[in-house]
């Protein structure tokens, strides 16, 4: 006969198990749908950094690691996150598309925007079998997070890094950039991406706010390159 502690273990580990099972199945779409191998067109788009490595300003790992932190900080990254949040919190998607539309610094960032957004409500439909509207991809991300049971910081966090993972694949695949570097630079964002969702939970639209003029410039100025590997 199970004594009174053995029952208690037993239950706890029961209890565990019934609470964070789901969890952990939602954990798993999220890791899923923000996955580079997630065909929404994510690894044709490099956010205006092929322009710089085409020009040689950004040429090296360390390079590559101060433009992206600079897209997060100050740029569409950080931008970005702040609209899902919005979404997931459950702000007027259509306000929230005229918002992300209006940032779109140039035409190719419009196209980014509408295009993976697209696609994402595209494969959504087609998973779930109800009608997912064609949103921004920030706000299309936010309004699917929705339906899984996890904290909006930890949805902000797994987006970030997706952004970040994107321009560090393109760097890797148009530099002399090896994996095991592009790894290493990765892993060396993780606490700034952590900072960054807990800043974007907090925000409200008022408190968007952009300032990468060279990234900016480089999205406008890649639109006219004759010679292109990347979408944006």
């Amino acid at each position: 006969m199970a004594t009174g502690a053995q029952w208690a273990m037993t239950m706890g580990t029961t209890m565990a198990s019934f609470i964070c099972i789901p969890m952990l199945e939602d954990r798993l779409k999220l890791a899923q749908w923000l996955s580079p191998a997630f065909p929404i067109g994510g690894f044709g788009y490099s956010q205006g950094l092929e322009t710089p490595m085409s020009t040689g300003v950004v040429a090296t790992a360390a390079e590559v690691e101060r433009w992206v932190r600079d897209v997060l900080r100050h740029g569409a990254g950080g931008m970005d996150a702040v609209f899902v949040a919005r979404a997931h919190a459950g702000d007027d998607p259509a306000l929230l598309s005229d918002w992300a539309m209006a940032y779109a610094s140039c035409a190719e960032r419009a196209t980014e925007l509408t295009d993976q957004g697209r696609a994402f409500g595209q494969l959504m439909t087609a998973m779930t079998g109800a009608p997912f509207d064609s949103w921004p991809y920030p706000v299309a991300v936010g309004l699917a997070a929705r339906s899984l049971n996890l904290p909006r910081v930890e949805v902000l966090a797994l987006f970030l890094h997706g952004v970040a993972a994107q321009m560090v694949s393109a760097a890797t695949r148009f530099l002399p950039l090896g994996q095991s570097e592009a790894q290493a630079l990765l892993m060396r964002l993780a606490p700034l991406i952590a900072e960054l969702a807990e800043q974007a939970e907090r925000r409200s639209l008022d408190d968007i706010f952009t300032f990468t003029p060279g990234a900016d410039l480089a999205g406008m100025q890649h639109e006219t390159l004759e010679i292109r590997i990347f979408r944006t």
